[in-house]
C-alpha cells in the first residue's frame, strides 16, 4: 500500500518535470527564431518580436504555475547560447520568469478564458498580460545593462521601449496562436475552405507588396485583418497578423520597402507601431465577433425553446421541462394568489 502511495505522489512530479522540459525546449527554439530578426537601437541589439514571452504565457495558462522551472531553464539556455553566463544572468533569468508569471496571475484573477470568446479576454491579454506584465522584464533587463555599465543612461529609454515592445508583441501575437492550436479543432465547411484558401493566397501576395513597396503601403494589411477576423475569428486574424508582423520585421532588418533609408530609431518606431496596430486589430476585433456570435446562438436557442413551449401549450399538452440555464416558461412565471390556488 505504501508503494502505491509513493507511485501516486511521484506521478504528478514526473508529469510536471516532463512538461517543464518541453516548455524549456519550446522557449529555447522560439528564442533562437526571435534572434533572427534583431535590430540595433542605441548600439544594443533588440528584437521587435520576442516569441519566448508568448510561449511562456501560453504554457502557464495551459499547464499552470508548475511549469515555471521550464521557463527559467529555457531563458538560461537562450542566454548561454549568446554569451558566457555570469552573475547578471540570474537577474535576467528571474525577470524573464517573473514577468510571464505575473501575466498569468493577473489573467487568472480576471477570469480569463482560454478560448478568448469575450471582449474582456482580449482586453485582459493586451493590457494586463502584454502591456502591464512585460514592464518587469524590460525594466530589469535594461536597468541591469545600465548598472553594469554596458549601456549609457542617456540610452535607457530608447532601448527600454524597444525591449518592452518586443516582449509585448510576443504575448499579443504568439500566445493567442498557441491557445488556438491547443484548443478543440474547428470544423470548416467546404465553402469556407475555399474562402480560406483564397484569403491565404491574398495574404501571401498583398503583405509582401505592402511591406516591400517603396511607397509604404502597410495600410493594405488591415483590410485583410478585418476580413479574417469577421470570417475566421481568432484563428484567422492571429495568423494573418503574425505573418504580417514577421514579414514587416524582415523588411525592417533588411532595410527594404517601407523601411528604406530610415534611421535605426525610425525603423524601430515604425515597425512597432505597425506590429502593435496589427495585433490589437486582430485580437480585439476577433474577440468582439466571437462574443457577438455566441450571444446570437444563445438567443436563438432561447427562442427555439420558447417556441416549443408555446406549441405544447397550444396543443393542450404539458410543456417540456426547460433546459438548464434557460428562462422559466410562461406557466412558471405566474405567481399563485394568496388563496394557495391559481385562477382557471
Amino acid at each position: 500500500m505504501a508503494g502505491v502511495l509513493v507511485i501516486r505522489q511521484f506521478r504528478p512530479l514526473t508529469e510536471a518535470a516532463l512538461i517543464s522540459l518541453a516548455v524549456a525546449a519550446c522557449y529555447y527554439a522560439a528564442g533562437r527564431l526571435g534572434l533572427l530578426g534583431g535590430l540595433v537601437v542605441e548600439s544594443t541589439v533588440v528584437t521587435p518580436i520576442w516569441p519566448p514571452t508568448g510561449v511562456a504565457v501560453a504554457a502557464l495558462l495551459l499547464f499552470g504555475a508548475r511549469v515555471w522551472p521550464g521557463i527559467a531553464l529555457g531563458s538560461f539556455l537562450v542566454i548561454a547560447s549568446l554569451t558566457t553566463p555570469g552573475p547578471t544572468t540570474v537577474v535576467t533569468v528571474a525577470s524573464n520568469t517573473v514577468a510571464p508569471l505575473c501575466a498569468f496571475l493577473l489573467l487568472r484573477r480576471t477570469g480569463f478564458r482560454l478560448d478568448m470568446a469575450r471582449l474582456r479576454d482580449g482586453l485582459a491579454l493586451v493590457f494586463l498580460g502584454g502591456f502591464g506584465a512585460m514592464l518587469i522584464s524590460a525594466t530589469a533587463g535594461v536597468g541591469l545593462q545600465v548598472v553594469t555599465g554596458s549601456l549609457d543612461r542617456s540610452e535607457f529609454w530608447a532601448v527600454w521601449l524597444a525591449w518592452w515592445a518586443g516582449d509585448t508583441m510576443g504575448v499579443l501575437l504568439v500566445t493567442p496562436l498557441l491557445l488556438v492550436l491547443a484548443g478543440p479543432a474547428v470544423r470548416v465547411r467546404v465553402r469556407r475552405w475555399k474562402e480560406a484558401v483564397f484569403l491565404g493566397l491574398a495574404t501571401l501576395v498583398l503583405v509582401p507588396v505592402a511591406v516591400l513597396s517603396p511607397m509604404s503601403l502597410l495600410f493594405l494589411v488591415f483590410p485583410l485583418l478585418v476580413w479574417t477576423a469577421l470570417r475566421f475569428q481568432l484563428a484567422g486574424s492571429v495568423l494573418c497578423a503574425l505573418f504580417a508582423s514577421v514579414f514587416a520585421t524582415f523588411g525592417a532588418t533588411s532595410d527594404q520597402g517601407a523601411f528604406f533609408r530610415l534611421s535605426d530609431i525610425e525603423i524601430m518606431v515604425k515597425l512597432q507601431m505597425f506590429n502593435g496596430s496589427a495585433s490589437l486589430t486582430a485580437l480585439l476585433l476577433a474577440s468582439v465577433i466571437t462574443e457577438q456570435r455566441a450571444t446570437r446562438r444563445s438567443v436563438r436557442r432561447a427562442c427555439e425553446e420558447l417556441a416549443e413551449v408555446l406549441e405544447h401549450l397550444a396543443a393542450g399538452e404539458p410543456s417540456p421541462a426547460p433546459s438548464a440555464g434557460s428562462p422559466p416558461g410562461p406557466a412558471e412565471d405566474r405567481a399563485a394568489p394568496p388563496g394557495g390556488h391559481r385562477d382557471p
